[in-house]
């Protein structure tokens, strides 16, 4: 993850996480994050789009991950979520971004941050929920 939207989703993971954790307002967050950042070392303006989308969108996130999930959204590890539910709202939101990159980009950021298999895990995910959300973009050509 070299590039800046990369970072971007990079540092959104730890603010989601963080927002999760804390129940802080997520502006307050955002604000957080970009005090402590070089701002040209990401696409902060990307960043803040991943949190407020996160954050507005959280019940449809939840709602669509639902049943792609084993268990409750609350029962998956607090990283795995976050990396989750910032993965479903590309999905489901970001219809200019290839289904692909924001699974590849998810599961490295699993393997970054979450637990030892949690990567497999995200992956199983979010390719399930790709199939839902992703219909026309998977058909073969």
């Amino acid at each position: 993850m070299t590039n800046k939207k990369s970072q971007a989703r990079h540092y959104a993971v730890q603010a989601i996480y963080q927002w999760q954790m804390t129940g802080q307002d997520i502006r307050d967050v955002k604000e957080q994050f970009l005090a402590e950042q070089d701002r040209n070392g990401f696409d902060f303006n990307y960043f803040g789009t991943l949190l407020q989308g996160v954050s507005d969108n959280l019940g449809t996130l939840d709602q669509q991950l639902k049943p792609c999930l084993d268990r409750s959204i609350e029962s998956v590890d607090p990283v795995e979520r976050a990396v989750l539910r910032l993965g479903a709202f590309e999905l489901i939101y970001r219809m200019d971004l290839p289904y692909r990159v924001i699974i590849n980009e998810s599961v490295e950021l699993a393997k970054v941050f979450g637990a030892e298999q949690g990567h497999r895990y995200v992956n199983g995910v979010l390719d399930k929920l790709a199939k839902q959300s992703r219909q026309a973009e998977m058909k073969p050509r």
